[in-house]
């Protein structure tokens, strides 16, 4: 099968499988070690692409692009992105003044083409807060109209992707409005929000982050996060209006990836596959649907969807062998022992000794 597309990665997030780490900002020697590590971890799990959902570092993920793509160390294919800027200011190592605090079109434009200019893919921004920053967060905007629409135009003319954490129903709209490329969460995604991205689905993705709110109410009570935590974080009803909103959008063809958030100490990264098995027990995704949507519209939403995605001539040969069907379970992606072969473009990174047949899908 394709190798699998991360559409919401955070590399420089510390937690991994065999390595949690109860902290997200490290000295940065360390912290980019870190992300480092987390690149391969990535790849160990299948996932050959990553759309980068926002740094922890400045620089971190342009360092490790290059590094990547120079074949010094391995890591997924990667959209590297900027830290996810706040108006308060952005969230990571750096926090110094200037463009990163200030507020106003000229601040976004300005903000926007540094970024391009240091060489990253996709800038982030935080269009609405969180209930987990704050009460009832996930329904206050954090940027203005005219703001929003100057990142969008600034962007154009950089030459780079935009995406958002939104989730207030008219964070979506401005995000569709001004020509964003992938939008995170949209929790509170109303009819007519759910029109506008329809009207351009050929041009948005969305992408839900299931995988941390299941997280946070299943399994992060060791980590302080009891269920009354989790409900008072919004994960509870956030997990119940995705499971109300996220069948509407598969039914209008919106292009949903999975793409978990994964990389806090309750939500590792190397899980990214369960987003599938969340896909299909709680949104109605069919396996072959949930596949489709990692591989496929993963390809896509890399800007590479004429390469990267497919089994097809003339693709890069972004492949995974599989001892079993995915397309009957998809859990079965989560299994280590089941990726016999990891390959990412034409490279071998995995191979497994074969002692038996077994069957691919």
């Amino acid at each position: 099968m394709p190798g699998l597309v991360e559409s919401h990665a955070h590399l420089s997030w510390p937690s991994s499988l065999g390595r949690v780490i109860n902290a997200m900002i490290l000295p940065p020697e360390e912290h980019l070690l870190v992300t480092a590590r987390n690149a391969r971890i990535t790849l160990d799990a299948g996932f050959t692409s990553a759309y980068s959902a926002g740094s922890l570092g400045e620089r971190f993920e342009i360092a490790l692009r290059e590094e990547i793509n120079g074949g010094w160390i391995p890591g997924p294919r990667l959209r590297a992105s900027s830290l996810e800027r706040l108006p308060e200011g952005a969230l990571g190592q750096k926090a110094k003044p200037g463009v990163e605090h200030e507020r106003g079109p000229e601040a976004m434009r300005a903000y926007v083409k540094k970024m391009a200019s240091a060489g990253v893919d996709s800038i982030k921004f935080q269009l609405s807060s969180d209930d987990a920053f704050v009460p009832g967060g996930s329904k206050m905007l954090t940027y203005t109209e005219d703001e929003v629409a100057a990142m969008g135009t600034q962007a154009r003319e950089s030459g780079v992707y935009l995406s958002c954490h939104a989730q207030a129903a008219e964070a979506i709209k401005m995000a569709v409005r001004h020509g964003f490329r992938a939008l995170y969460h949209c929790s509170h995604a109303d009819e007519e929000a759910l029109d506008m991205l329809e009207a351009r689905k050929d041009r948005i993705f969305v992408a839900p982050a299931v995988g941390l709110l299941y997280s946070r109410i299943h399994e992060a009570e060791s980590f302080g996060i009891t269920r009354q935590v989790a409900q008072d974080m919004g994960a509870v009803s956030g997990l119940e209006r995705m499971q109300l909103l996220y069948p509407k959008m598969r039914k209008r063809g919106i292009r949903v990836l999975p793409g978990g958030d994964y990389g806090f100490p309750y939500n590792p990264i190397g899980r990214n596959a369960r987003d599938l098995q969340l896909f299909v027990e709680l949104f109605g995704y069919t396996p072959v649907e949930a596949l489709v949507a990692a591989t496929k519209l993963g390809g896509e939403l890399m800007g590479r969807g004429e390469l990267i995605g497919l089994l097809k001539p003339g693709y890069l040969a972004d492949l995974l062998v599989v001892n079993g069907d995915p397309t009957v379970d998809v859990r079965i992606l989560q299994e280590p022992e089941r990726l016999k072969m990891i390959m990412k473009n034409g490279a071998f990174h995995a191979r497994q000794a074969v002692s038996e047949p077994f069957t691919a899908a």
